[in-house]
């Protein structure tokens, strides 16, 4: 799973909550992620509503998940949104 492509996690059926996110996103895959990988482990969000409650805030504190902070509007360095 870390050396190549991973499975498509998609979120249906409602809006993505910051405990929604917690539950569906962080604790199931980030945390996988972070435990392969180890300590130099960086990981980044984008700006969405989700990602900035103080319950994912602490959750990432908890799981002692480093994060890259990006600005506030940056399609450049999101290349999802190029697509």
């Amino acid at each position: 799973m870390i050396n190549g492509r991973t499975c498509l996690h998609v979120v249906a059926n409602g809006t993505m909550t910051g405990q929604r996110y917690i539950d569906e996103v962080l604790l199931p895959h980030v945390r996988l992620f972070r435990g392969a990988v180890g300590d130099k482990f960086v990981f980044m969000n984008d700006n969405a509503t989700c990602h900035r409650t103080l319950a994912v805030q602490d959750c990432l504190d908890s799981e002692g998940i480093q994060r890259l902070v990006g600005p506030a509007r940056s399609p450049d360095l999101n290349p999802i949104e190029n697509v």
